[in-house]
């Protein structure tokens, strides 16, 4: 393929990539996600629509299995977006932390930002996809099933582990320490709607690429252009970057809260040059007793 048929294939994986963002965008800002729960009785194979997940009804037995469906329905006012910001302000936010807008319609345009963001999360599977779709018929037909089998699930698994860490350890612990400067001199403490999602998902988001790192540094050395003394070279300066990495992303400017990023990053870094080296280690191997076999049969 000519470089320009290589633009014009990258073009087309970008515009599908921004065709499901959109639908996604909009599906967050239309609709919302409701539930209905159901009873099955296995004595009698009847399902029953409860009002609540605790509401058996009385013609339900106490051994029926009880378990509840999500589906959309239209609502611009309650739609994703809004159950996702209030799902954040009760999971994340203590009693005593206030949200405010300090402008007309400030609410609405953080509203819009979260949809895009959530867009960009659940189409992260896709982006992966095109991706590898792209840059694979640069590899050989082995390195090419390779990759297909040990990078593409680990880095979609990668990812969303990411987002669950951040989620769950590394957002808490920044906004506990942030609540502690403002309980020191003892001032109230109140956020803004267009800076405390925004930021909540951009951290989610950045963590989750960065513990895609051993993959890529799997599939790089794969390709045959880095190998594990490359990586171990440069681990000085993969540190740095880091650093950099982390002062970006987090909000305080004491570094505490930045080392909550860095660190995962180093221990995410030598993961990956463990994985190369015994992968590099495992194809010596085979290289070897392959030469062994063709010598002996010589």
């Amino acid at each position: 393929m000519t470089i320009g048929e290589h633009l014009d294939e990258l073009r087309f994986r970008l515009i599908r990539v921004a065709v499901a963002m959109l639908v996604l965008t909009a599906f967050c800002l239309s609709f919302g996600l409701t539930t209905i729960h159901l009873s099955f009785d296995p004595s009698s194979g009847m399902i029953t629509l409860n009002e609540s997940p605790n509401d058996g009804g009385d013609q339900v037995a106490t051994d029926a299995i009880h378990f509840t469906i999500y589906y959309p329905y239209y609502n611009p006012f309650d739609n994703v977006a809004i159950q996702l910001t209030t799902f954040m302000k009760n999971t994340l936010l203590p009693p005593e932390v206030s949200l405010i807008q300090t402008a007309p319609g400030q609410a609405f345009f953080s509203q819009v930002y979260i949809a895009i963001l959530l867009s960009i999360l659940i189409s992260m599977p896709l982006i992966i996809r095109e991706l590898y779709a792209f840059i694979s018929p640069a590899f050989g037909k082995s390195t090419k099933s390779v990759l297909a089998v040990k990078t593409f699930v680990p880095t979609i698994l990668l990812f969303i582990l990411g987002v669950i860490f951040s989620y769950l350890l590394v957002i808490p612990l920044i906004l506990n320490f942030l609540y502690a400067y403002g309980e020191s001199i003892g001032v109230a403490t109140f956020f803004s709607i267009t800076e405390f999602f925004p930021f909540v998902l951009q951290l989610l988001v950045a963590l989750g690429l960065a513990f895609e790192l051993p993959a890529i540094m799997y599939a790089l050395s794969l390709t045959g252009v880095v190998d594990v003394a490359f990586w171990r070279k440069n681990f000085r300066y993969a540190v740095i970057i880091f650093v950099i990495f982390g002062a970006i992303i987090t909000p305080d400017g004491g570094g505490v809260s930045m080392w909550l990023v860095v660190a995962p990053m180093i221990v995410l870094y030598l993961a990956g040059l463990v994985v190369v080296k015994k992968s590099r280690n495992k194809n010596n191997r085979l290289t070897n007793s392959g030469a062994e076999a063709q010598s002996a049969k010589y």
